[in-house]
């Protein structure tokens, strides 16, 4: 008799465990699709935020490029030239482009302003190119005299060149080496210039002069600190009127 119950009761009690069981398992689906719905949502809206950002990222772009077609049509040829070679520049303005470290230059900078040249024929120099080169005192005077579009800053120890396109810079300062080293007079240097670039523009032939240096150019650690022209008792005056300057300007800003 007592073993007829307890078969009874079991079996009474397995169809209630069994759904327990299935709705225990009903709820735990629930709280897994109600996670999956809340991830799916926290995505959606990390996928609107990247789309927000790459849109503002774009808009950015667009307010920080200068309307390259209001410019001259040597600087837009000359963006084109560095944008498809070196890609956007690192720095604008309403009337230039800079490029850093682009290649073998320093610096690469375009305007919205022509200088107009007529050496070795018209021309107007829209972009100046600048590489790390010391140039001693006694060559200024032959490098102006050869070309007055390639400049030399002595403290900073660089020297330039401004033309319309990236050959000619090329040319225009490896001819300028030779010169400071002495391997052409500057006679000797333009007519290499003139004779390189008839060629370059009728006949189509590119010299390396034109392609890239042909020395090894400097990185850095050309520049020229110059000589102190006063005592340490006066430099230390100096530099404490500085001081006295600088907190008197802080205090009115």
């Amino acid at each position: 008799m007592l073993s007829a119950i307890i078969a009874s009761t079991m079996l009474l009690s397995n169809p209630l465990r069994a759904q327990d069981t299935t709705m225990a398992a009903d709820k735990n689906k629930m709280a897994m699709d109600k996670d999956k719905m809340s991830m799916d949502k926290d995505k959606m809206s990390m996928d609107k935020d990247k789309m927000s950002m790459d849109k503002d990222k774009m808009s950015m772009d667009k307010m920080m490029m200068p309307d390259l077609k209001s410019w001259p049509e040597a600087s837009q040829m000359a963006a084109k030239e560095m944008m498809d070679k070196y890609g956007k520049p690192n720095e604008t303005t309403a009337h230039m482009l800079v490029w850093y470290n682009n290649g073998p230059w320093k610096r690469t900078t375009i305007y919205d302003v022509e200088s107009k040249h007529i050496f070795p024929v018209d021309h107007t120099d829209v972009m100046e190119q600048v590489i790390d080169h010391a140039v001693p005192v006694n060559k200024f005077s032959a490098l102006a005299e050869y070309d007055g579009s390639v400049s030399v800053s002595r403290t900073d120890g660089e020297i330039s060149a401004k033309c319309d396109f990236e050959g000619a810079n090329f040319l225009a300062l490896n001819l300028a080496h030779d010169v400071i080293t002495g391997k052409k007079t500057v006679l000797a240097a333009r007519d290499f210039y003139t004779k390189t670039i008839k060629e370059f523009m009728l006949e189509k032939k590119t010299s390396p002069y034109m392609k890239s240096f042909q020395f090894a150019a400097s990185k850095g650690e050309t520049g020229f600190t110059d000589k102190r022209a006063v005592t340490p008792e006066v430099l230390e005056k100096i530099k404490e009127a500085k001081m006295k300057m600088k907190m008197e300007m802080k205090e009115k800003m």
